[in-house]
């Protein structure tokens, strides 16, 4: 069925920065990327506002010929060389945010979501790039600058230079149910929204403080401007709340030295010796007898340990 104008513009007018208009037009890949930045930070899309008209134009050409646009290489587009090196680099930030406890961070996970980010963009509309090469760039260049957090510019780089060399217009594939669309695109989006949310409730004074970065360039320029109502409040404001949330994690951390019975300077051998005998002890599996009270003593354990052992991560 042919797609309409005006129901691509109602949607993009009511659900554009998630994407609800990309999604009619078939245009997944692009719902992702606006799920993911809500519509580009909001700018990519009020810029569409000109671009839908082609938009339905590129989709009911794409349903009536079901066929690849042609051979030969899509143009090459400045815009979206630029858009994959931002993506590239906020998947990087988020990935630093939410996964930089990881053994293997960064040669593993940082450059899998910086590539994952600039493959993200080059697959927008008709055009797409060689998956094996993006991700390759990526993890090459990942150890030139490794344990350093500004991997995540050359890296953003390297992949997307070697998207563009490799750019292509996408292959005919056949079309899908609404529900399979949906389905894969619930997935990637709980991907990448899953390590966020857990690292920023279970360890959220380290959240604040990367935030607290990436809100840097955004208070230099506040200040540079001469914002009357930007002075130094603002800041103590963040540092009020960056202190309760501390306050409240050295709490968890003085509760947990209260349950196994050790001073607050105790060394990581002995926290790791207590854990192990008091895991035997209080072990559900050993206390049939009393299995509630044995139950609530392991969990209070668990508890205990991994709020001694966030800090070391």
């Amino acid at each position: 069925m042919a797609k309409g104008l005006l129901v691509t513009y109602a949607l993009w007018a009511v659900g554009g920065p998630a994407g609800l208009h990309h999604l009619y037009l078939g245009r997944d890949s692009h719902a992702l990327l606006w799920m993911l930045t809500l519509g580009g930070g909001g700018l990519g899309w009020l810029w569409e506002f000109w671009k839908l008209p082609s938009f339905v134009a590129q989709a009911n050409r794409a349903q009536g010929q079901r066929q690849s646009p042609g051979g030969g290489t899509p143009p090459l587009s400045p815009i979206r060389f630029a858009a994959q090196m931002v993506v590239g680099i906020y998947f990087g930030l988020v990935a630093l945010i939410s996964l930089s406890s990881m053994a293997n961070f960064y040669t593993v996970a940082l450059p899998l979501a910086v590539g994952l980010g600039v493959l993200l963009v080059a697959t927008v509309g008709n055009q797409t790039s060689d998956f094996k090469n993006t991700l390759g760039a990526a993890f090459l260049t990942s150890p030139i600058f490794y344990g350093r957090p500004i991997a995540i510019l050359p890296i953003s780089l390297a992949a997307s230079i070697t998207a563009q060399k490799h750019r292509s217009y996408k292959a005919s594939v056949k079309s899908e149910t609404l529900s399979v669309r949906l389905y894969r695109l619930g997935l990637a989006y709980l991907t990448f929204t899953g390590p966020l949310a857990y690292s920023t409730l279970c360890n959220t004074a380290a959240t604040l403080s990367y935030v607290s970065v990436l809100l840097l360039p955004y208070r230099i320029w506040r200040l540079l401007v001469g914002d009357p109502g930007f002075n130094s409040s603002y800041f103590q404001e963040w540092e009020k709340l960056y202190e309760f949330v501390q306050s409240f994690q050295d709490e968890k951390r003085q509760l947990a030295y209260q349950v196994w019975g050790l001073s607050e300077g105790a060394t990581n051998e002995e926290i790791h010796r207590s854990y192990r005998e008091l895991v035997k002890v209080w072990h559900p599996d050993h206390n049939l007898h009393q299995t509630e009270e044995a139950q609530r003593h392991f969990l209070e354990i668990q508890a205990a340990y991994e709020a001694l052992s966030q800090p070391r991560k």
